[in-house]
């Protein structure tokens, strides 16, 4: 009896194992935030053979020294793990044993060198991975000048060589003198007659550099232009010119139309030591050129017309007007039609243009303009159709394929337009994300990155009639065996009547027949899903979260999150999801702000936090010293929307601060700052837990002496985890208050027993 006993437990274990009850899946936890990885810095081979990239979780973005911020001498690259992945066989290969800080990585056209910088200690250096040796190695400059990676990395075809920006000598002496003086003082003078702000100073010298040629093989720098703040590089692809572009700041300003700055465009024959052929003479009035892929051409608007040169017709002829007189909006040609350039074709014989009618196509010669795509004219159907975003223009110049996602549910994916036909073709729409579109050169090979809009995404190969997928990474297998949240495209009205979207996050383990929790996560619109680390956790602590979109009006932002966000709970409380009693509110840097201004005009939440987030815009006016005059910007005509000065709009400034109104306040609430946080100073959010204080509210405010702005979450490991420790118990406390008479009482009938 007993034998049979036993083994009759045997066989019952044996079919709960093989039923998979031992593989029952676990929360998702603040490590595993961590833990989730991703693949950044991708760059693809010319030949498509292979993707190359670095491997990094959240670890990546803990050790930052938000001090030294604008410091000249501090580095701060990112650690990963370098990978190259074969996209045929989907074998890695590992150029180092542990994680490396590296960026830019760059393929020579012929896929036998992965080029990169590399951070080594306080400086940067440039090394490669040779494919075939399959050793990294390093070049060692003959040159005494400090290496930047401000102006990227730009590859002579004959792959040995590659032009990058250095620091003139003497730089990193007038840098740090101006940094330490305003830093360390011991007497620092703020003269209001100086053209700059000092640290706008300090940013004009950061920009400054010299640029250069370098030999992969021997190391020898040679001087190609001299020291300026560069942009736009770009080498033809004979190696013969280098194009750019230059600004020269001239002063500080508070509103971009002011003129602080100049600008310039030319290109260098490199192989000659002429000075460079100045294609756009310094000016305050900026323009954008447009070089084809060759960078033998260019193109800019002016006025509404496109204009192309060549180099090798520059100072012989007069540059090309394509558009001129060859397009109007009526017929009785009164107005012409404006155009914007969109892209070069791969072979550089026409230009995609656009204008507010439709998408147009151009000769290089000017011939044969025509309208290819007709955009909607009616309102109403223009705000609905959906959206599309050129990515790339197909070799035989008969297709255009382009990103879609549809603005009332989540189909998403990429299309291609036969220019022909005037017809889309859908390639691949569903409801999954995807984003990172990489196109071989000239070949039939795309990579991309996919997730199906919970999880975290991978990388993807596939051919351009898109019917050959196949995934080339695995970067987070674990997460099959984590309980996960469910998101889902919710629609809503505010109180104005507007239709709003956002996005709801089911709980873990969800039952229908109950009422949960909810933690609404603000900033402004929402509308694509995506994995996110902090309704995840939050979903795993048993709550519903939703990231609901508001109608942001120009001169009264603060209306616009109270009429939002409560309409998207109404919603879910009618249909009962949630628990009214238990609503709590985050936000993060402008979501934080949005967080203590909603809880001066609502007691609908139950717990509000506030991280990172201003809490008092007249006085953030002057804060944020390191990034110039952004807070000022910000408020007049940015993403603040206040529409004016303070002087000009004294009560709106009013109405939109959070502590002037914090009598008002019955929400408890929980304030998280970083003290190294240059964007958001600590001292700012502040100001709310003193009046909160002064007032006996309820109040805390935590600031991590290590963290930046994102408070804990942007300092180590262990601030992450502390940070969110405290938002659980947070909103645990406020959804689930202890009854303090309830405890009195069962504990004196247990005494009595």
């Amino acid at each position: 009896m007993k034998n049979n006993l036993f083994f009759s437990s045997l066989i019952c274990l044996g079919l709960l194992l093989s039923t998979g009850i031992h593989a029952q899946k676990t929360n998702f936890t603040i490590a595993d935030a961590i833990n989730v990885k991703s693949l950044g810095g991708q760059s693809l081979s010319p030949n498509g053979q292979f993707l190359a990239g670095t491997i990094s979780d959240g670890r990546s973005r803990f050790g930052t020294d938000h001090f030294r911020y604008r410091d000249p001498s501090y580095l701060n690259t990112s650690a990963g793990e370098l990978v190259i992945i074969d996209t045929n066989t989907g074998s890695e290969i590992r150029p180092f044993s542990s994680p490396v800080m590296v960026t830019r990585l760059q393929w020579t056209d012929d896929a036998g060198k992965l080029i990169f910088f590399q951070q080594k200690g306080e400086k940067m250096a440039i090394a490669y991975f040779d494919m075939k040796s399959k050793k990294v190695k390093e070049v060692k400059m003959n040159d005494n000048r400090i290496l930047t990676t401000i102006n990227g990395m730009q590859l002579l075809p004959n792959g040995d060589e590659v032009i990058v920006g250095v620091r003139k000598e003497g730089w990193m002496e007038t840098a740090m003198a101006e940094y330490k003086e305003a830093t360390a003082g011991p007497i620092v003078v703020y003269d209001g007659k100086a053209p700059f702000l000092k640290w706008d100073k300090i940013n004009v010298t950061s920009g400054l550099t010299e640029i250069v040629k370098v030999s992969l093989k021997s190391g020898k720098v040679e001087n190609v232009l001299p020291e300026s703040n560069y942009g736009g590089l770009k080498v033809d692809a004979q190696g013969q010119y280098l194009s750019y572009t230059e600004s020269f700041p001239i002063k500080t300003t508070y509103d971009r139309s002011e003129g602080g700055t100049e600008y310039q465009a030319g290109f260098k024959e490199l192989s000659s030591s002429n000075d460079p052929n100045i294609i756009y003479e310094r000016t305050k009035k900026r323009r954008s050129f447009n070089w084809d892929e060759d960078g033998s051409q260019f193109v800019w608007v002016d006025s509404g017309n496109v204009n192309l040169q060549t180099i090798e017709a520059f100072g012989k002829s007069e540059p090309l007007n394509l558009t001129k007189a060859k397009a109007f909006d009526d017929k009785e040609k009164k107005k012409a039609v404006k155009f914007s350039v969109m892209q070069w074709h791969p072979q550089g014989e026409k230009l995609l243009l656009s204008s507010n009618k439709g998408w147009w196509t151009i000769d290089n010669n000017g011939e044969n303009l025509k309208m290819v795509y007709a955009l909607p004219e009616d309102k109403e159907e223009k705000e609905k159709a959906p959206r599309r975003s050129l990515v790339k223009w197909s070799e035989d110049g008969n297709y255009l394929y382009v990103s879609y996602s549809e603005k009332d549910q989540w189909n998403r994916g990429i299309q291609r337009y036969n220019i022909n036909s005037g017809q889309f073709e859908d390639l691949m729409t569903d409801s999954g994300i995807y984003n990172g579109w990489n196109f071989t050169d000239g070949g039939n090979t795309v990579v991309y990155s996919k997730s199906d809009g919970d999880y975290p995404s991978d990388v993807y190969i596939n051919k351009l009639d898109f019917n050959s997928e196949k995934r080339l990474t695995n970067l987070n297998p674990w997460v099959a065996n984590k309980k996960w949240t469910k998101s889902e495209l919710m629609t809503y009205r505010d109180a104005d009547g507007v239709e709003l979207q956002g996005i709801l996050y089911y709980p873990v383990d969800y039952d229908p027949n109950k009422k949960y929790p909810l933690v609404l996560e603000v900033y402004e619109t929402f509308f694509d899903n995506g994995y996110r680390s902090s309704l995840n956790l939050l979903a795993n602590q048993g709550y519903f979260g939703i990231r609901p979109s508001v109608d942001l009006e120009q001169g009264y932002p603060g209306e616009a999150w109270l009429k939002g966000v409560t309409s998207a709970i109404n919603k879910l409380v009618d249909e009962g999801k949630v628990d009214n009693d238990k609503v709590g509110i985050q936000g993060t840097s402008y979501g934080g702000y949005a967080a203590s201004l909603l809880i001066t005009q609502t007691d609908r939440f139950a717990a509000a936090i506030n991280i990172s987030g201003k809490v008092n815009i007249i006085s953030f006016l002057g804060d944020s010293p390191k990034i110039g005059t952004r807070n000022y910007a910000a408020a007049e005509n940015g993403q603040d929307r206040i529409g004016g000065s303070f002087w000009d709009e004294p009560l709106k400034y009013f109405q939109t601060t959070a502590v002037y109104f914090a009598d008002r306040i019955t929400t408890p609430h929980l304030l998280l700052t970083g003290e190294g946080d240059w964007n958001v100073p600590a001292t700012n959010t502040r100001e709310l837990y003193y009046a909160m204080r002064r007032l006996g509210k309820d109040v805390t405010w935590v600031n991590y002496m290590n963290g930046g702005h994102g408070a804990g979450g942007a300092s180590n490991e262990s601030d992450y985890h502390d940070q969110w420790e405290r938002i659980f118990a947070f909103y645990e406390k406020h959804f689930n208050p202890k009854d303090d008479k309830k405890e009195t009482d069962t504990v004196e009938a247990g005494q009595g027993n």
